[in-house]
C-alpha cells in the first residue's frame, strides 16, 4: 500500500503505521531471538539454508545528541526504525560506534547493524608505530563492546582510505595493515564478520582475507554501473559482494531522478548477483565530522526521507525493490534442459540431483546420462522421479553429452557434473545473462564446498582444478564443463561435442570452436555450482594425468593455441585457483596523474612463460642434471641445487597465498599444497609428452625432397633468403597461407603478424628455436611479380633465458673459486646449446624445403642458382 509523497509519519493512518508494523516487528524479533548466525557461503549470505540478501541504508552520522552520541534521541530512532521496517530494510550501516541501546532497539525492529569503526585514516598512519598500535586498540575495543550482540551483522574496519595515503605508504603495506586489523577483530570475536569499505580509487587493494567484499560505488549511468559491477564481481572471487554505498543527490538531480536512479541501481545489483545493497543514505539529516566539531551538511540530500522524516519518492521505489522476491523476476522463462553425465559417481550423484530438484526456475528438465557406470549410480538416479534417465554403454563424456543434447527439448542446454551441486538460483542467473546479451554460451564459477578433510581442502586450492578464463569482465575465453550453458543453435552449428574427448578437454574444445566460428561466450559470476574436489592425493594426480592426455588431444586439434612448452596459451586471465598466480607477472597500478585518478585500476599483464618455468618438467630435468654434475665433478653441493631451490621457493610462496579454511590453516596444509603444486604440473607434463609422442608417430612427415634453388645464407643475420618469379599476379599471401595450411596439420606452432610485428609468420615446433618469415613483393608491371623471402632463425625466449642462467651461474661459481662446479655448469650449458643449435638448423632445413615445395605447386620460378640433383 503506497501513501502520498511527503506525509509525516505522525499523520499516517493507524492501519499503515500501527498494525502492520507491529506484526512485522513481532515476526522479525522472533527470527532475531532464535537467530542462527548469518554466514557467507560462496557468493551469498545464508541464514540456515536460505539466502539472506542485505537490504540496507546508511544511518548517520548525526550531530551529537544531548547524551553526546552522534545519533538521534530515542523517539526519532523509533520513527526511523519503524519506517525502515515498513520499507523492507533489514540492516543499516553506521559510520560511528552506536550506543548499546540503539542496537537493542534495532533488534526489536528486526534490523541488523553493519558497524563502521572509525580511526584516523586520513593521516600517514603507518609512519608511527604508536599510531598503528592505537588504531589496533580502537578496533579491538570496538568489537569487544558488542561481542555476542544479535543486532550486529558485521564490522567495517575502515572506509575509503584516501588514495593519497595508499600511494604514499604503498598498497602492500596498507593491505598488510588491514590484515592486522582483521586479526585484531577476529582475536576478540572469531565468529564475527569483518570487511573493509573500499572504493574505485583504491580497488587494487584486493584484501583477500575479508569475509565479504564491501564497495562504495557512485555511478549514475546504468550501462557504466552494470559494467563496473561485473568488474567488482571478478574482484570478489568466491566471496559475497556488498555495495555498502550507492545513491544520488536529490538537490542537484531532483527527487524524481533520485527515485528512478535508485530503482535501476538496486535492481541491477540484485540481477547481477550482488549479495546486498546499502543506500546512502536514510535521511537528509547528515553531520560531517571534519575538524574539531564538524558541521551540518545542508547542500546535499541523499536521503530516502528528508530531515523531518517525510518520505521522498525514492523511499517508495526502494520499498518496491526491497519488497520483491530476489533475485528479481526475469522477463521470460525459456525452457532449459539440464544435462548431467555420470560415470561411477555414486559418492556425489544424490547430492547433485537433490540440488537440481530445488532450483528456483519454473521451466526446466533434467536429463541424466548414465555412461556405463558399474557402481550404484543407476540405482541412485532411479530414485529421483523428476529426471529423465538414459542408460548406455561407456562411450566417454563427449558422447554422453551429445546423447543428452539429442534427448533435450530446451532452447538453452545447461551442463553440470555429477560431482557438483547447483545453487538454487543457478539457472535464473544463467538465463538472465543470455537475455541481456547475444552470447552463444554462458558459464559461471565452480566453488569448492567446505570439507572436513585436510587433503580435500588442500586439493581444492591447488592448481589444475576446473577454472574459467575471462577476456574481460563479461566475456569468457573458457567456461568449465561443470557449469556451462549454450543456446541450442550454437551447439548445432559446431555439431556438438567431439567424441575423441572421453574424460576431459571437451569443454575447452567446444569453447575454442565456438570462438573460431565467431560466437561470443559470456560469464555470470552469480550462477554458482559447488564442485566437490578430489579427496585423495592419488585421485588428484589421476585427474592431472587425465588433463595431460586431454591437452595432447587439444594440441593436435588446435596447435596455434599452445605455447612452446606445450601449455595452453590463454589470452585471458585464469580465475578460480592458484593457476593465475603461478603464471602471472607483477601487476601494475594505474593511479592517474599525480595519483589523482578516480578509478585507479590494477592491470594484470598477460601470462608469462618464464614465470611458469620453475614448475616445468624441462626445468626439473635440467636441475637434476646440474645436481648430478655437481656431485660427480665435486665442488660445492649447495650451488648445484639452486635451480631446485628456486622451484621449491616458488611452490612454497604460492602455497602461502592459498586461502585455506581456518580448521586446516597451518604449516601442514602449506607443506601439502607445496607438494601438490610441485608434483601436479610434473605429472601433467609427463603425461602430455607421453601421449604426444604417440600421436606424433601418426603425423605425416615433411617431404624433404625436391629443392630447386640454393638459399642465399647470411650467417651474421642468422637467416637465409629465397626469391621467386611469377607472371600470374600471385601475391605473397599465396605462399604464406600455403605454409600455414601445410605446417599446422603437422603440429607446428604458428603465430601470424597482427600488425605489430616485423615478420609475417613466426614458426616453431619445439621449445628452443623459432623461425621468423618475412616476405616482400616487387611489382614489375602487369601480372609480373618478384617475391623475396627472408627466414631468420632465432632462439626462443626460453632458450635465451636458459643460456643467460648458465652464464650467470658459471660466472658466479668462478668468482667463488668453485672451478669444478663452473665446469659442470659449462658442460650442461654446452650440451643444451648444441641441442638448441640442432633444433634451429633442423627447423631452417624443414622450412626451406617446405617453401621450395609450395613454390613449385604455385608455379613460382626460382630466381637464384639451382641446385644440382
Amino acid at each position: 500500500m503506497k501513501m502520498p509523497m511527503g506525509v509525516p509519519l505522525e499523520l499516517r493512518s493507524a492501519e499503515l503505521v500501527t498494525q502492520p508494523v507491529e506484526a512485522l516487528i513481532q515476526s522479525r524479533t522472533r527470527s532475531l531471538e532464535a537467530i542462527d548466525k548469518i554466514l557467507p557461503r560462496g557468493r551469498f549470505f545464508f541464514h540456515r539454508d536460505e539466502k539472506f540478501f542485505l537490504k540496507g541504508v546508511t544511518y548517520g552520522p548525526f550531530a551529537p545528541s544531548p547524551a553526546g552520541a552522534p545519533f538521534p534521541e530515542e523517539a526519532i530512532v523509533n520513527r526511523d526504525f519503524s519506517l525502515m521496517a515498513q520499507s523492507g530494510v533489514n540492516c543499516f550501516r553506521t559510520f560511528t560506534l552506536p550506543p548499546k541501546w540503539l542496537l537493542d532497539k534495532a533488534t526489536t525492529f528486526g534490523l541488523r547493524a553493519i558497524i563502521g569503526i572509525p580511526w584516523p585514516q586520513h593521516i600517514s598512519f603507518l609512519d608511527s608505530k604508536q599510531t598503528q598500535a592505537d588504531i589496533r586498540q580502537i578496533i579491538s575495543r570496538g568489537v569487544a563492546a558488542y561481542k555476542g550482540h544479535p543486532g550486529v551483522f558485521a564490522y567495517l574496519l575502515g572506509n575509503e582510505i584516501p588514495p593519497e595515503m595508499v600511494r604514499w605508504h604503498g598498497a602492500n603495506r596498507i593491505r598488510a595493515f588491514l590484515r592486522s586489523l582483521h586479526d585484531c577483530a577476529k582475536a576478540v570475536d572469531s565468529d564475527t564478520l569483518v570487511s573493509y569499505a573500499n572504493f574505485p580509487s583504491t580497488e587494487y587493494l584486493e584484501p583477500d582475507f575479508l569475509d565479504f567484499i564491501a564497495f562504495n560505488v557512485y555511478l549514475h549511468r546504468e550501462e557504466d554501473f552494470r559494467r563496473y559491477l561485473s568488474h567488482l564481481h571478478n574482484l570478489a572471487g568466491d566471496r559475497p559482494l556488498v555495495l555498502t554505498e550507492i545513491g544520488i543527490d536529490s538537490i542537484r538531480n531532483g527527487v524524481n531522478v533520485q527515485a528512478e536512479t535508485l530503482a535501476w541501481q538496486v535492481r541491477a545489483s540484485f540481477e547481477t548477483g550482488v549479495a546486498g545493497t546499502v543506500i546512502f543514505s536514510w535521511t537528509d539529516d547528515w553531520h560531517a565530522y571534519s575538524g574539531p566539531e564538524g558541521f551540518q551538511v545542508d547542500d546535499w540530500a541523499f536521503g530516502l526521507v528528508d530531515r523531518k522524516r517525510c518520505q521522498k519518492p525514492a523511499y517508495w521505489t526502494v520499498k518496491d525493490c526491497y519488497d520483491e522476491a530476489l533475485p528479481p523476476a526475469l522477463d521470460a522463462y525459456p525452457k532449459v534442459s539440464v544435462v548431467v553425465c555420470v560415470y561411477n559417481g555414486e559418492r556425489t550423484l544424490s547430492a547433485c540431483l537433490a540440488s537440481l530438484e530445488k532450483l528456483n526456475y519454473p521451466n526446466y528438465e533434467v536429463i541424466v546420462v548414465n555412461d556405463g557406470s558399474t557402481d550404484g549410480s543407476e540405482k541412485i538416479a532411479e530414485g529421483y522421479q523428476y529426471i529423465r534417465l538414459i542408460n548406455q554403454e561407456n562411450k566417454g563424456l563427449s558422447e554422453a553429452r551429445n546423447v543428452g543434447i539429442q534427448a533435450s527439448s530446451g532452447e538453452i542446454i545447461a551442463f553440470t557434473d555429477a560431482d557438483c551441486t547447483a545453487d538454487a538460483d543457478w539457472l535464473t542467473y544463467l538465463v538472465a545473462r543470455f537475455q541481456s546479451s547475444d552470447f552463444a554460451a554462458v558459464g559461471g564459477p565452480n566453488l569448492s564446498p567446505p570439507d572436513d578433510s585436510m587433503i580435500a581442502t588442500c586439493v581444492a586450492v591447488s592448481p589444475g582444478a576446473p577454472a574459467h578464463v575471462l577476456l574481460d569482465d563479461e566475456v569468457a575465453e573458457h567456461i568449465p564443463g561443470c557449469n556451462m550453458a549454450f543456446r541450442r543453435e550454437a551447439l548445432q552449428a559446431i555439431a556438438g561435442f567431439d567424441p575423441i574427448f572421453r574424460a576431459a578437454g571437451d569443454d575447452v574444445d567446444v569453447c575454442w570452436r565456438l570462438q573460431n566460428k565467431g560466437y561470443k561466450i559470456g560469464f555470470s559470476p552469480a550462477a554458482v555450482v559447488w564442485h566437490f574436489r578430489r579427496n585423495t592425493i592419488r585421485d588428484y594426480l589421476k585427474q592431472q594425468r587425465g588433463y595431460g592426455k586431454a591437452e595432447t588431444l587439444l594440441f593436435f586439434k588446435h596447435p596455434t593455441r599452445f605455447n612452446v612448452l606445450g601449455q595452453s596459451r590463454w589470452f585471458g586471465r585464469i580465475y578460480g585457483d592458484l593457476s593465475s598466480f603461478l603464471s602471472s607477472r607483477q601487476p601494475r597500478i594505474y593511479s592517474g596523474v599525480f595519483g589523482r585518478g578516480l578509478f585507479q585500476t590494477l592491470y594484470q599483464p598477460p601470462p608469462s612463460v618464464i614465470s611458469c618455468l620453475p614448475l616445468t618438467l624441462e626445468w626439473n630435468l635440467v636441475s637434476l642434471l646440474l645436481l648430478t654434475c655437481a656431485v660427480l665433478l665435486g665442488g660445492v653441493f649447495w650451488l648445484g641445487i639452486i635451480p631446485s631451490c628456486i622451484t621449491i621457493a616458488r611452490c612454497l610462496t604460492s602455497a602461502l597465498r592459498a586461502r585455506v579454511a581456518p580448521p586446516f590453516h597451518g604449516w601442514r596444509a602449506a607443506l601439502l599444497i607445496t607438494f601438490l603444486i610441485y608434483v601436479g604440473p610434473l605429472v601433467r607434463t609427463f603425461e602430455r609428452y607421453r601421449w604426444r609422442s604417440r600421436r606424433l608417430r601418426e603425423v605425416t612427415p615433411v617431404d624433404l625432397n625436391g629443392p630447386t634453388q640454393a638459399p642465399r645464407i647470411k650467417w651474421h643475420e642468422r637467416a637465409f633468403y629465397l626469391s621467386y618469379w611469377n607472371e600470374q599476379g600471385q601475391e605473397k599471401e599465396s605462399l604464406l597461407h600455403g605454409m600455414m595450411e601445410f605446417l599446422l596439420p603437422r603440429k607446428y606452432l604458428i603465430a601470424m603478424d597482427q600488425g605489430w610485428s616485423h615478420w609475417d609468420l613466426e614458426i616453431c615446433q619445439g621449445p628452443w628455436a623459432k623461425a621468423q618469415v618475412k616476405t616482400a613483393v616487387e611489382n614489375h608491371g602487369g601480372a609480373k611479380r618478384l617475391l623475396r623471402v627472408r627466414c631468420a632463425l632465432r632462439m626462443s625466449r626460453v632458450s635465451a633465458g636458459c643460456m643467460t642462467l648458465y652464464v650467470a651461474a658459471m660466472a658466479l661459481a668462478l668468482c667463488l673459486g668453485m672451478n669444478y662446479l663452473a665446469v659442470s655448469i659449462g658442460i650442461v650449458g654446452l650440451l643444451h646449446g648444441c641441442a638448441i643449435l640442432y633444433q634451429k638448423f633442423h627447423l631452417g632445413r624443414v622450412l626451406y624445403h617446405v617453401m621450395e615445395s609450395l613454390a613449385h605447386k604455385l608455379e613460382f620460378v626460382p630466381v637464384q642458382k639451382s641446385l644440382k640433383r
